[in-house]
């Protein structure tokens, strides 16, 4: 899969104690990648990254990327060949309450990760990670393509459409010649899937209350959203990566969206609703509150930029989204190791992937 260039490289993922980035780090280990994690210690408590003990499986650095030297000296240290960005405060309603501390990590984080790489002879490619809500959001109907314009209402939103603008200032100024350092941006969907422990997520929420005995209370239930598991991203991180590192991945260092299919965007309210049918119990209730901070009300992705460019493409429809979701949550609960609920799911992910002949399994 993914060309087979994982096989043997050197890899530093920032974020990798992070839900997505405890996920990627698992895949990058499967596919056989030497890995090398930067990050702070785990939010919380489960937490995938302990659950999987990567901490032992990888070269586990604890330190805060706002920290430039500390970080460029990891760089320097393990000649990382290929860098997928991933650290950063990631919660709309953390960046209310710290907005400060949004921007430092999220914009001035990725700017010493920049710093770094540019002084960096062993990098050959580098992915930032940044967010659907990068965006200039207004509440369209159609979905945002790359060429749209950055933005953001919120301290978070606005800290990530900062961080595309960056990525595309240091790619100009630094990361111009054909046979050096790729640098690309990704794009994702609201992201749901096994592992994630994170305050303010709708999954989180559904199975904390599952667990107490407690209903479901949804604050905003119409806000529209890309929902997809996190395997969906990952693939198309992996894939960009890899095809990155090719002798033309030059051509490829932009910006770009990895999203769901459409009939993946429904309202928090349907996903709520399909959680509690598949889990088969639970209960949803809805207290909207009107004094809650501005969150966007609908929210796409177009994606078709991946798809005509090398034939990425979401692969789990919504159920099937839910479906798998439930499966690790559920597996947790009664006692089943984490490490064997992961590695099934991206096996059986990768199973489904090669069924629609999508060009990264071949």
């Amino acid at each position: 899969m993914f060309l087979g260039l994982y096989q043997g490289k050197r890899v530093l993922v920032t974020g990798h104690t992070g839900f997505k980035g405890s996920w990627l780090t698992r895949w990058l280990l499967d596919l056989g990648a030497t890995v090398t994690g930067v990050a702070l210690a785990p939010a919380t408590s489960p937490s995938h990254f302990a659950l999987l003990d990567l901490e032992h499986q990888v070269d586990h650095r604890q330190l805060d990327i706002r920290d430039a030297e500390a970080l460029k000296r990891v760089v320097e240290e393990v000649k990382p060949e290929l860098v997928f960005h991933l650290a950063a405060q990631a919660l709309v309603r953390a960046g209310y309450q710290d907005p400060k501390r949004t921007w430092d990590v999220n914009v001035g984080g990725t700017i010493n990760l920049l710093e770094a790489l540019r002084q960096a002879e062993s990098v050959q490619a580098c992915m930032v990670v940044t967010s659907d809500k990068c965006y200039e959001n207004h509440e369209q109907i159609w979905g945002y393509r790359e060429t749209d314009p950055m933005g953001g209402h919120d301290p978070y939103s606005s800290s990530k459409g900062a961080v595309e603008l960056a990525v595309a200032s240091w790619r100009r100024s630094f990361f111009q010649k054909q046979d050096g350092l790729r640098l690309a941006s990704a794009r994702a969907g609201n992201v749901i899937g096994g592992g994630d422990w994170a305050s303010d997520r709708i999954v989180v929420d559904f199975v904390k209350g599952i667990e107490a005995g407690r209903p479901l209370v949804l604050r905003n239930p119409g806000a529209t959203r890309p929902w997809q598991h996190v395997l969906e991203p990952l693939s198309g991180y992996l894939d960009l990566g890899a095809r990155l590192c090719q002798r033309e991945g030059w051509r490829l260092a932009e910006g770009w969206n990895f999203g769901p299919n459409e009939e993946n965007v429904v309202t928090v309210e349907a996903l709520a609703r399909a959680l509690v049918a598949t889990w088969g119990t639970g209960e949803v209730q809805i207290n909207r509150d009107p004094n809650q901070p501005h969150e966007a009300g609908l929210l796409k992705l177009d994606c078709s930029k991946a798809r005509e460019g090398f034939g990425w493409h979401g692969v789990w429809d919504f159920p099937e989204t839910v479906r798998q979701t439930v499966l690790w949550y559920r597996g947790q609960h009664h006692g089943e190791d984490a490490t064997t609920l992961t590695d099934q799911q991206i096996k059986a992910y990768g199973a489904a992937a090669a069924h629609a002949k999508l060009p990264w399994t071949i």
